[in-house]
């Protein structure tokens, strides 16, 4: 069981912004690794007003994209039919494939395939909306098909589209492997207490990861899929990028902006994440945000009848602490030997405390393992979870069998150590970690284990981009819609207020007075505003507000 869940807790991780990420390769390898990080990194942040022109780029800028039914394997290339997730009834829902360079700055050197889905428009078109769920990691091509009531009224007007980003679900996914079934960090945390068998642990995978992945794992990264996007608009036929982001979404719509200002049409960055904070900074504001939330659900809960933890709000926390802590002491054992851990209740209730609409059954999951042992109802929600970024349903498993099961992860690794310039060397992690764990330990008992770990996984890798931390700032492009959660456990809204100041007065707020990871989903006012925004450009004015009392 604890393998089960493991992906559930990683993927919390992903939506902090951290440098989270692959470890060092080895001397020679990392190297070269290196050199071509560094080529194209330099590529990707050239600012080129009309890259569209360039010849080397114009294969990619002039290619259409062939969609097709997508459970046709022929038509994209993506799935096989399946008889668990029957064919749509219609032809309103494709998928297709674009092409892009592995590397910008040489793009002879190779190329990559990325998988798109779209549901076309059930109105008057007015051009196509691009989604990204998050993750970075998260699949969006399985992501839109298993969500597209959510954007039915956005269907309207647009062609909703996504894309699985490089690295990614159907786009030459990154792995490590067999390290771990589902989790790769885990071999590393499992290493706790001694920092030095830690990052032994962490170059381990690392190897892996850069045997197992291929040639394209130097070239993810958030810089890279920005230029990506460019290159989807031009196909998707549209002047301006019409564009929805979520979570790390946002830390791609914001690159993006940066890069390619004058192609920016309408956009919205909903969850908004730092562009500026270290790492270890960004996982203790993770933490806090996690024990906030936490906190919030226990008062709901101990305000209702029937509450497994009784009335008193404080004390409900020291029964959580105890409760996790007991069970990391003594985990409960199935018949097959698999284990459930205080640590597996952590993961759950990282990803339960996105949506207030998942507080009911986690209550209710909850009081069956406090009143039974009984962890059933818990692995039901985190196998819900798994695979979403703020709050969807998981994919049709036809879209994800021949996926790795570690790609979430990988892909998180990846691309956020790629987005990283920090890179403290071996001694100043061992000198360092004793302090931060008590330091994150007094931030948050529940928490705080988990979320120490992102500090150390980019140790030994080459540094990444410093694009994002020094440049993306003052974006010179239309005003765009900026949605922060004053409850949200993920990205604080303290992180929409300074991403807003620094990308400038084209960056206009929207303050969700409500709880949960991004406000689109759970709110009906949010959900109004930002539909009025994309489908008819009516901005709402910097600093407007949805209450509490308006969430679903």
């Amino acid at each position: 069981m604890r393998r089960a869940v493991a992906l559930a807790g990683v993927t919390a991780l992903a939506v902090m912004g951290t440098g989270l990420g692959l470890p060092g390769i080895g001397a020679a390898a990392t190297a070269a690794f290196a050199a071509e990080l560094s080529a194209s990194q330099a590529s990707a942040l050239q600012d080129s007003p009309s890259p569209d022109q360039r010849p080397d780029l114009s294969r990619y800028y002039t290619q259409k994209i062939k969609w097709g039914a997508c459970e046709e394997e022929g038509a994209a290339g993506l799935v096989t039919e399946s008889p668990a997730t029957p064919a749509p009834e219609d032809d309103d829902v494709q998928c297709g494939k674009i092409t892009v360079p592995l590397d910008y700055a040489q793009p002879k050197r190779g190329k990559v395939d990325l998988a798109m889905v779209r549901v076309k428009s059930s109105g008057e078109k007015r051009g196509s909306l691009l989604l990204n769920f998050g993750g970075p990691g998260g699949a969006g091509v399985s992501g839109l098909l298993s969500s597209q009531k959510e954007f039915a009224y956005l269907g309207k007007g647009y062609d909703v589209v996504s894309f699985d980003p490089r690295g990614v679900g159907r786009s030459s996914p990154v792995t490590c492997g067999d390290v771990d079934a589902e989790d790769p960090t885990a071999p590393a945390e499992e290493a706790d207490g001694d920092p030095g068998a830690v990052l032994d642990e962490i170059k381990k995978i690392s190897d892996r990861c850069a045997k197992e992945s291929g040639p394209v794992l130097p070239y993810v990264g958030t810089v890279n899929v920005s230029r990506d996007m460019d290159v989807m608009r031009q196909a998707l036929g549209d002047k301006k990028l019409n564009y929805l982001g979520f979570s790390y979404g946002t830390r791609l719509g914001a690159v993006y902006a940066t890069q390619f200002p004058k192609k920016v049409g309408r956009m919205v960055l909903d969850g908004v994440d730092t562009l500026t904070e270290p790492v270890a900074e960004q996982a203790l504001v993770s933490a806090e945000g996690r024990q906030t939330a936490l906190d919030n659900f226990l008062k709901w809960c101990t305000d209702n009848a029937g509450c497994v933890f009784g009335t008193d709000a404080r004390a409900a926390r020291e029964h959580m602490a105890e409760l996790i802590r007991g069970l990391d002491k003594y985990p409960l054992q199935s018949t097959d030997g698999a284990e459930f851990t205080g640590q597996d209740v952590v993961d759950v209730l990282g990803q339960a405390l996105y949506s207030r609409q998942a507080w009911p059954a986690l209550s209710q999951a909850l009081g069956a393992l406090m009143a039974d042992g009984d962890p059933r109802a818990l692995l039901r929600m985190s196998g819900s979870m798994a695979h979403q970024t703020r709050g969807l349903k998981p994919g049709p498993k036809d879209l994800t069998e021949d996926v790795p099961a570690d790609n979430m992860a990988a892909a998180l690794m990846a691309v956020n150590c790629a987005d990283d310039p920090d890179r403290p060397d071996a001694d100043s992690i061992e000198k360092e970690v004793g302090k931060l764990q008590k330091e994150f330990a007094s931030t948050s008992a529940i928490f705080g284990k988990q979320m120490l770990m992102p500090v150390l996984f980019c140790f030994g890798r080459p540094a990444g981009t410093d694009y994002i931390r020094d440049e993306v700032r003052d974006v010179k492009s239309p005003d765009f819609l900026l949605v922060g959660t004053r409850g949200d456990p993920a990205t604080p809204y303290r992180w929409t207020e300074e991403t807003a100041e620094r990308l400038g007065s084209h960056a206009i707020v929207l303050d969700n007075k409500g709880e949960g990871h991004t406000g689109y989903a759970g709110s009906k006012c949010v959900r109004e505003k930002v539909d009025g925004f994309l489908l008819y450009g009516e901005m709402p004015r910097s600093g407007s507000s949805c209450g509490a009392d308006e969430e679903d």
